[in-house]
């Protein structure tokens, strides 16, 4: 039951964007489409999983005074083969997301997690924290690139269901941040229901 708990936490309880506010430069600088924060999100994911296994492994052989500096290279590792794959193998989308992915070696969920949890956890847990947080991560940025595509061209995934123009703010950076805080105020009404 606490894996299950472990897995489930990234999306409900302790979802890194829309209730601890995590990775906001990614979640607003990349979510101008669905696909894009899809992306980006499972970028994310991949680096959070392999990092927390690797950083999970190794814990007792690092010494306390290079520890950060550590999982900072073990992450680092993990979004080199993340920008490469992605530049093989999804060239337009890698060129959409630009630098933002090789900005996951500093995003704070990542060496969060890499400090908080799998410094301090087996390795199968920290592999389930990671999986949880990760697609977490993703399913918010996808949630919000998904409301951004919409409202901003009529479009949901590439695919137009709005004949004409949308509205042109949620395409650009103002919009980024009204549409997650009005995702953050359902999510928050929400749970004050459930509670």
């Amino acid at each position: 039951m606490n894996q299950v708990q472990n897995l489930t936490k990234g999306f409900i309880k302790e979802n890194p964007v829309f209730v601890l506010l995590l990775g906001m430069c990614p979640t607003l600088g990349t979510t101008t489409s669905a696909l894009n924060g899809l992306g980006m999100g499972l970028a994310t994911a991949f680096v959070l999983v392999g990092s927390n296994v690797v950083v999970s492994m190794v814990k007792n052989l690092i010494p306390d005074k290079v520890r950060i500096p550590s999982f900072i290279v073990i992450i680092a590792s993990f979004v080199t083969i993340v920008e490469l794959v992605m530049q093989a193998y999804v060239p337009a989308l890698y060129a959409q997301l630009g630098l933002f992915i090789p900005l996951i070696v500093v995003n704070c969920i990542v060496l969060g997690r890499a400090e908080a949890f799998a410094s301090k956890n087996t390795v199968w847990s920290s592999a389930i924290d990671g999986l949880g947080m990760g697609l977490g991560f993703a399913f918010a940025l996808t949630v919000l690139g998904a409301v951004r595509e919409l409202l901003g061209s009529g479009a949901l995934f590439g695919i137009h269901f709005i004949k004409g123009d949308g509205m042109l703010a949620f395409i650009l950076a103002p919009g980024a941040f009204i549409a997650l805080g009005y995702i953050i105020a359902v999510i928050n009404r929400l749970n004050k229901k459930t509670a």
